[in-house]
């Protein structure tokens, strides 16, 4: 069993910055590949990053997001973080973060359904 606690949430304006901070305790962190969602009001759960489990880290990202957004983890902390710059208004939405045990990468990793543990959310809201 994985627990994964998000935090770093909040209010930013526009082309401001915030990270989010996953930790995960329980079963060995490393050997999952590790993955950032986030759902709008209204709107259904949608893929934001993930990294994987091969011999660079591999790093995936939504379109919307490339350029502005950075997953990363730390190993030591068992922690992974989403960097987020330059933020928008559409940015605004509950972010969650999520493990999968299988830690290599397939295109179904932007699926939420292929992640097998969940974070309870945090909230991120853009203003303009």
């Amino acid at each position: 069993q994985v627990q994964l606690v998000e935090s770093g949430g909040g209010l930013a304006q526009a082309g401001g910055s915030l990270r989010l901070s996953c930790a995960a305790s329980g079963r060995t962190f490393s050997s999952y590949a590790m993955g950032w969602f986030r759902q709008a009001p209204g709107k259904e759960r949608e893929f934001v990053a993930v990294i994987v489990r091969d011999s660079i880290g591999s790093t995936y990202y939504l379109d919307s997001v490339k350029g502005r957004f950075t997953i990363s983890r730390d190993g030591a902390k068992s922690t992974v973080y989403l960097q987020m710059n330059s933020l928008k208004p559409e940015d605004t939405a509950v972010y969650f973060c999520a493990a999968v045990t299988d830690p290599r990468y397939s295109p179904s990793l932007r699926l939420g359904t292929k992640y097998d543990y969940w974070g309870q959310g945090t909230q991120v809201t853009v203003s303009s």
